[in-house]
């Protein structure tokens, strides 16, 4: 990897993860949800976006990839923050609300994902 492809890595990265707090806080700005929406939201658009970026893979080809996918998206997508949530809402006592954050974002995060990657084949 060229040290251009490396520095655009870690700059989309930055993107993204600013991209994510952004988000998150116009998300939860003011509301009082019983699940982390912010978190939910990020995770399922970020797998969407990852799924569709690696079905595109072979028109963008590796560099985009690398920072579209390992960059922007790794940034963008919070996979510690989700655990977290979890582990929070078990924590205090929540457990029907920890089972449906922990286990729906895992099957609607990996159906986002495989929808995108079907439709970034189509392009």
């Amino acid at each position: 990897m060229s040290a251009l492809a490396f520095l655009s890595v870690a700059v989309a990265g930055g993107v993204g993860a600013a991209a994510r707090f952004f988000l998150d806080g116009a998300i939860n700005r003011g509301r009082q949800f019983r699940l982390p929406v912010g978190t939910l939201t990020i995770n399922i658009t970020g797998s969407f976006l990852l799924g569709l970026i690696t079905g595109a893979a072979g028109h963008l080809g590796a560099t985009p990839v690398a920072v579209l996918g390992t960059g922007l998206m790794g940034g963008y997508t919070t996979f510690s923050t989700a655990s977290f949530e979890t582990v929070r809402l078990a924590r205090t006592g929540r457990t029907t609300a920890a089972a449906l954050n922990g286990l729906g974002m895992l099957v609607v995060s990996v159906a986002a994902a495989a929808g995108g990657v079907t439709l970034g084949t189509l392009t």
